[in-house]
């Protein structure tokens, strides 16, 4: 993991998708952000995928209680969160904007 960079200290969260959400999350922790992937706990992340340089990874459930609550909890310490799903995933796993912005506030 890079610990240096102008972006070095930033927390930042990937909700695990396809698309530019992990092209954008890959080029901040390129800069030194730290980066860590929430991937779905159903199958194992793709080692030969470059988008997951300089990142951390931890497989969630996210439709079970645990899994939502442990997310919840990676994301009240985040200083930003990348999700590209669709609108209304995130609000029907509980982790829309009304509930996880009211635990932190300043999340970006």
């Amino acid at each position: 993991m890079q610990s240096d960079g102008p972006l070095a200290g930033l927390r930042i969260v990937e909700m695990a998708g396809l698309g530019p959400a992990p092209l954008a999350a890959q080029l901040l922790a390129d800069l030194g952000a730290e980066v860590v992937c929430v991937d779905r706990a159903a199958g194992p992340a793709d080692a030969t995928d470059v988008s997951r340089r300089n990142k951390r990874s931890i497989a969630l459930d996210l439709k079970k209680l645990e899994g939502v609550e442990a997310c919840r909890h990676l994301i009240a310490r985040a200083d930003v969160l990348i999700e590209g799903f669709r609108p209304g995933v995130m609000e029907r796993l509980g982790l829309g904007p009304e509930e996880i912005c009211a635990a932190n506030p300043r999340l970006v």
